[in-house]
């Protein structure tokens, strides 16, 4: 694992998630429960297994009483958690601009709240893309169907040639996915953004504008790693049937950020047993007893 990350964090957890109507009418897809734990815990655990402990939550103003109930300022794990409100859905790219003050003069980290990573391999890739102050890392994942995906094209030195959004001819077989590393130019790129057709800043044209200074480069998730979109019903169970395997199999769980923080040492054992107590009855509960048991 790394060593604590000085970037700081921001989930992007707005958006109308129309394709998962009409399941979206009434409640924002990242809490939906992906197998046994809310959606959002998964990229939350992402980040902080990351060593990022200053996160920003963006998303809907109806949802934000939902967080503060759900992770509230993230205190209880040792981190800082803060929300800011996107209005409208603009795309990823303004998502990003709404976290300017927050990220100050750091680097930062973006994940999608619907993307769920596992396997040790991502935090050696992580390490990696850490040691670039300047520019731009992606990570891209190795697919069958890439005409569904935004595909990259690469050179010998892993920096990125060009990205084609569903391409009916692809170049690769390496789909872009939800985690991207920015350094602070980022917002000043944005900014410099024209709306598409879809009127939205997109996440693609803020890619191309480091592609063209050669600041772009891609980290390849390889063998041992999974990845999942799980922005529609195939691919949500599809992640939900890997967490439940992998679980019930290993006997250890999939984005738990009471353990993210207690294996980085920013909460106790006691801190451990008191999120535990308030969990007695559940599986997680039962499953935080055993990180202690097993720890002593």
């Amino acid at each position: 694992m790394p060593s604590q990350s000085q970037r700081k964090g921001i989930i992007i957890a707005g958006g109308l998630g129309k394709r998962l109507l009409p399941s979206t009418y009434s409640n924002n897809k990242h809490l939906f429960l992906l197998y046994d734990k809310p959606m959002i815990y998964y990229p939350l655990t992402t980040l902080m297994l990351g060593g990022i402990k200053d996160i920003l939550i963006v998303t809907l103003e109806s949802s934000i009483e939902s967080y503060n109930k759900l992770l509230g300022n993230g205190s209880k794990w040792g981190i800082n958690i803060q929300y800011s409100i996107q209005d409208e859905p603009k795309g990823i790219a303004d998502a990003i601009l709404l976290g300017e003050d927050f990220v100050g003069n750091s680097n930062i980290v973006i994940i999608l709240g619907d993307n769920i990573f596992h396997g040790n391999h991502l935090y050696n890739l992580w390490e990696l893309s850490d040691s670039f102050d300047n520019g731009s890392t992606i990570f891209a994942y190795q697919v069958s169907d890439p005409e569904r995906y935004g595909i990259v094209d690469i050179d010998a030195n892993g920096f990125v040639l060009n990205i084609d959004e569903k391409p009916k001819i692809p170049k690769s077989n390496f789909a872009i996915t939800g985690l991207y590393f920015y350094d602070n130019s980022v917002f000043n790129r944005i900014r410099k953004l024209n709306y598409s057709s879809r009127n939205e800043l997109e996440v693609t044209s803020l890619n191309n504008s480091y592609i063209k200074d050669n600041l772009l480069k891609v980290n390849l998730i390889g063998r041992g790693m999974a990845w999942f979109d799980a922005g529609t019903f195939d691919s949500f169970l599809d992640a939900s049937l890997y967490i439940r395997t992998i679980q019930s199999r290993q006997g250890l769980m999939i984005g738990c950020p009471e353990e993210a923080a207690f294996r980085k040492g920013w909460i106790d054992r006691y801190q451990v047993v008191n999120l535990a107590d308030t969990l007695r009855h559940s599986q997680y509960g039962d499953y935080l007893y055993k990180i202690l048991e097993s720890n002593k």
